[in-house]
């Protein structure tokens, strides 16, 4: 075979426990790039074949722990590890294969597949502290509460004193809710408060008996809805064929539910993030799509104002001035209401954002530390890991050998690809028809999925950019069926062609959840700003779990992804805020989750966000961050707002004719970030921060300018005491380039020895008239 001495690829090293890590150490090796030329490819079909290649004995995940980073740069620290362990394994070459995860940061380490006596091998040499197996840790509730910190068993600080959200209404409008799920049993509930003035409206398979001390209220709204969507569904506040409602509900509320499980996988305990708080029902949407309109869902807003939540949950799709319920959800605000609401999937192109109006808290998607490895042996016996929910019988015929194909033609798996071949008893590879998208369309699989079963097919394996939804994969119609990246399709299709009688066994999926794998990070799908209608606002606010989330639907459980699962978990943690803070405002109760959250992971890496490339996340990833809800409950300072204020910039969402000519712009609110998308002269911002810690309390100032940014911030220094609980100061951005720019990002942190409070700061300069300032 033609050889080169830097061939351009990027190979994926997938192995039995499920975790996907790019091969940095490639890079560093020179042998990456990017561009790809038809040569490049197949050398790297060729190189991840050997990279992945089978050694002798049995092989298991081991952590290796070398203590500080020893090294000053990142790719020296990779570099040693690979040195390290070339020296037990015998090459570089196996070296790569073996490597799933470098820890460079805050700590030296690795984690690699090894035999027992290499883990040996390891451990004896001078610089190795440890070497140990990788330990599985079981999963309970969803998993997300105890990833966020909010473990039922053993709960963080927010859980224990917002008392579980107890008494907290929740409104969530959505397709409405399933009673019966055990997720909503009201056992060991007091009476409905009595503020609450809502009602239990009646309808086909609903009545009276189906509200509770749990769900203590039920309305729902068809006007205007299609007739043939109506009849595929409930004409009550029962949930139909979506299931969508109840998960919700269930995630953002669900009472707690022992051995909770999809067909096995994410086993342990389901709840809600307030699982003592209230559920009101307000069904919007309808039929197997949950579809609305803006007709329903203001009517359920108007509703649960007069009704009495504390909290509306609104996993629905949405935003920019012409967004028809902002409105509504300004009233809900103007009323102590806090509005939680869905980003959007549209992801991850920019300019998708939803939701956008500064009164509402919008979420973002993000992974979690769990997955659902699901383990494909080719006929060499070489082992690849995808991912699915594949739950079938491990001794069914259908995880035995199978003859492996592809899709044909462009190995898309179109019908027209397909053109009729006879698939019976063999698995089949797929690509999707757009290899180049970060996010293939969810029906590109569902189609391939179709057309391999109509050919007689028992098997499929789908490959693209990304596996961060799942839920398609857990009902394949009787044919085993997984998910792969692209670059584990080539290595497969690879095989193929050197095998002359290619076969492949899809095994089940196996639940997977480990602090090894790196974890939050922004979900492919989940919608990015800035938005196209409201730049001077940062969105999304947050980012929560929202990928291969278990919940409740119907009298089961299933996992589901999206921004839709992404907002309860806020709102659940809203309601304990709520909880143990009753007389904060929503702009309080925003400001506090913004101000604190993550922007790093546990080992202290910044969080990643998924697309094409994939890239270190920003504020129109994630907003502030990842949700961190222990320290939400003692923010230190907040940004609150006077609803008031609102309105002059809800001019600009109404575009009435009536409103001054003369609105806020957006990065004029006291809002917990600050955006100047036409920054071409300097712009002063002022911010107003309330002391909700230690009466007597002192914050300095970090400053991360944006990049061509100069930013000043007067005073430096905030002092409150008794008589000093609000303090105002004063942000200058300067463009400190003469050109037009794209968004840079920074942030601006107060901070003392107990807390930091941080908000994030995008600019982007632009020049007025451009040509007058060349000539």
């Amino acid at each position: 075979m033609q050889q080169n001495t830097q061939p351009s690829y990027m190979c994926i090293n997938t192995c039995p426990n499920g975790t996907n890590q790019q091969h940095t150490a490639a890079e560093n090796m020179g042998l990456y790039s990017s561009s790809r030329g038809p040569l490049a490819s197949a050398l790297l079909l060729c190189f991840c074949m050997l990279l992945l290649g089978v050694h002798g004995g049995s092989r298991r995940l081991y952590i290796v722990y070398l203590g500080d980073v020893k090294h000053g740069h990142p790719n020296d620290v990779i570099a040693s590890h690979h040195d390290l362990l070339s020296n037990v394994l015998g090459s570089m070459e196996d070296s790569l294969a073996s490597m799933i995860h470098n820890y460079k940061h805050g700590f030296s380490g690795f984690a690699a597949m090894l035999t027992e006596d290499q883990a040996k091998q390891l451990a004896e040499s001078p610089e190795v502290i440890s070497v140990e197996p990788s330990r599985s840790y079981t999963a309970t509730t969803t998993r997300s509460w105890d990833f966020l910190g909010l473990g039922y068993q053993t709960p963080g600080d927010l859980l224990r004193e917002g008392r579980y959200g107890e008494d907290i209404i929740i409104g969530v409008i959505d397709s409405g809710i399933w009673p019966e799920s055990r997720s909503f049993s009201d056992q060991g509930y007091g009476p409905v408060p009595s503020r609450w003035r809502g009602k239990c409206e009646v309808g086909q398979s609903w009545d009276g008996n189906n509200c509770s001390r749990k769900i203590i209220g039920a309305r729902f709204y068809s006007a205007g809805i299609d007739e043939e969507v109506l009849k595929a569904d409930y004409l009550s506040a029962r949930d139909g064929m979506s299931g969508h409602g109840t998960h919700t509900a269930s995630t953002a509320a669900g009472s707690v539910v022992e051995g909770a499980s999809f067909h096995g996988l994410a086993a342990g305990v389901a709840r809600g993030g307030a699982p003592h708080a209230r559920i009101a029902v307000y069904k919007s949407l309808w039929g197997p799509r949950a579809q609305g309109n803006s007709a329903t869902i203001l009517a359920a807003i108007d509703h649960a104002i007069h009704d009495g939540v504390d909290v509306l949950s609104l996993s629905i799709s949405g935003g920019g001035p012409d967004d028809k319920n902002s409105f509504g959800m300004l009233h809900a605000v103007k009323k102590g209401i806090a509005v939680v609401c869905s980003a959007g999937n549209d992801g991850p192109r920019p300019q998708t954002v939803g939701n956008t109006a500064p009164w509402v808290i919008t979420v973002a998607a993000s992974t979690i530390d769990r997955s659902f490895p699901t383990v494909i042996t080719l006929g060499n016996k070489q082992q690849i890991a995808g991912q699915s929910l594949y739950y079938q019988d491990k001794n069914s015929a259908r995880s035995s050998f199978r003859t492996l194909t592809t899709g044909v033609g462009d190995l898309s798996c179109t019908e027209e690809a397909l053109n009729g071949t006879d698939l019976k008893g063999k698995t089949v590879m797929c690509f999707p028809q757009d290899r180049k998208l970060a996010l293939t369309p969810l029906w590109e699989f569902q189609s391939a999925l179709q057309n391999v079963r109509k050919a007689g097919g028992s098997g499929l394996v789908f490959a693209q950019y990304t596996t961060d939804i799942l839920e398609n994969t857990a009902n394949c119609g009787g044919i085993a069926c997984v998910l792969v990246d692209l670059d584990t399709g080539y290595q497969i299709l690879e095989y193929m062609g050197s095998a002359s009688s290619p076969v492949a066994k899809i095994e089940p999926a196996r639940s997977f959840t480990s602090k090894e794998i790196l974890a939050p990070k922004v979900a492919a799908f989940s919608s990015r700003g800035p938005s196209i209608y409201n730049a001077d606002v940062i969105k999304p606010d947050i980012a929560a779990p929202g990928a291969n989330i278990l919940a409740a639907t119907g009298n089961s459980y299933m996992l589901a992804s999206g921004t839709s699962m992404a907002a309860p978990h806020v709102s659940g943690i809203v309601a304990l805020l709520k909880a143990l803070y009753p007389q904060w405002s929503p702009a309080a109760l925003k400001s506090a989750i913004i101000t604190t959250a993550s922007v790093t992971d546990e080992h202290g890496m910044p969080i990643l966000a998924n697309g094409l490339p994939r890239k270190i996340a920003d504020p129109f990833d994630f907003g502030g961050g990842h949700i961190n809800p222990n320290r939400a409950a003692d923010p230190g300072l907040i940004y609150d707002i006077d609803p008031n204020d609102y309105n002059i910039f809800s001019c600009i969402m109404k575009r009435s004719a009536s409103c001054n000519t003369t609105v806020m712009p957006g990065h004029l609110l006291n809002l917990p970030s600050i955006s100047v998308p036409d920054l071409r002269y300097p712009v002063t911002v002022s911010r107003t921060v309330t002391n909700v810690g230690e009466v007597d309390a002192v914050y300095h100032i970090a400053i991360e300018s944006p990049v061509g940014v100069r930013m000043e911030v007067e005073p430096s220094v905030l002092v409150f005491n008794a008589a000093n609980k609000v303090q105002t100061f004063k942000v200058k951005l300067s463009p400190m380039w003469m050109f037009q720019g794209d968004y840079t990002f920074g942030s601006l942190t107060w901070y003392n020895d107990q807390r930091t409070v941080r908000i994030p700061v995008a600019a982007r300069i632009t020049i007025h008239d451009f040509f007058a300032d060349v000539a």
